[in-house]
């Protein structure tokens, strides 16, 4: 046999054992969405996670309450018979945040979200507001239910999305109660399962300061992009990619 034959099969064997041990990707993905929406604003990000070849399920929480929250996500992991990537957007964090712990999740990503340290809550983590940064045009409660001013919601949490939607966004938004914005994580799954976090450098919801001390307190694997705090909307290509990146990075 020539050498040129052996380096050639040679080479081919090398190949066929890398491919061999590179761990396939997680195909479960499972979206969390935060307060004030629901869980229609991830189609963008559904549709190219699914064209990819993810199982997708995204979570309707009734946002009243975190133990609510973190109940309903961890039925819809548990749905999916396997490991999971789990993704919170918002408030969203703070769900993934309790309820990652859940055997069945192998990483948790963070859409410029929320990730409480223990016996922390979103409350706590807004109660300083970033120096320079205006606060979310959050109303006062009504029956324990907070609601953003419809006026100026569009500009705060959706600036880089398509005015027609941003208005329907404030017009269909749904009622956060004060009670998942106070409760407090127990068992950070951060601190013990792979992350990922999307910082977007224009939020107005989340200032950017508030989302690197955050990312970085959890040792989050981080990107990048400019945007609106509903960058899920305005940029699923960014949100999928991520995603996916997670879905292979949990894997290995």
């Amino acid at each position: 046999m020539s050498k040129k034959i052996i380096a050639s099969v040679a080479s081919a064997a090398a190949l066929m054992a890398g491919a061999a041990n590179a761990a396939p990707a997680i195909k479960n993905v499972v979206l969390v969405h935060g307060g004030f929406v629901d869980g229609a604003g991830w189609r963008g990000v559904y549709d190219i996670l699914k064209r990819d070849g993810f199982n997708v399920a995204i979570v309707q929480n009734p946002t009243l309450s975190l133990a609510g929250d973190a109940a309903a996500t961890r039925q819809v992991i548990d749905a999916q018979g396997g490991p999971v990537i789990l993704v919170g957007h918002s408030y969203g964090g703070a769900v993934i945040t309790e309820a990652g712990t859940d055997k069945n999740v192998a990483g948790l990503v963070y859409i410029t979200a929320f990730a409480p340290d223990k016996g922390e809550s979103v409350n706590t983590l807004i109660a300083d507001p970033v120096p320079g940064y205006a606060p979310p045009p959050i109303l006062p409660p009504v029956n324990g239910l907070l609601a953003l001013d419809r006026a100026k919601m569009p500009a705060a949490f959706a600036g880089d999305v398509d005015p027609k939607t941003a208005a329907f966004m404030a017009d269909s938004q749904v009622p956060w109660g004060v009670e998942a914005l106070s409760g407090a994580v127990t068992d950070p799954a951060w601190k013990t399962k792979p992350s990922w976090y999307l910082r977007v450098t224009d939020d107005k919801m989340i200032p950017y300061p508030a989302q690197k001390a955050m990312s970085e307190r959890a040792r989050a694997t981080i990107a990048e992009v400019p945007g609106s705090h509903a960058i899920y909307v305005s940029n699923p290509q960014a949100v999928a990619r991520l995603i996916e990146q997670a879905a292979q990075g949990a894997a290995k």
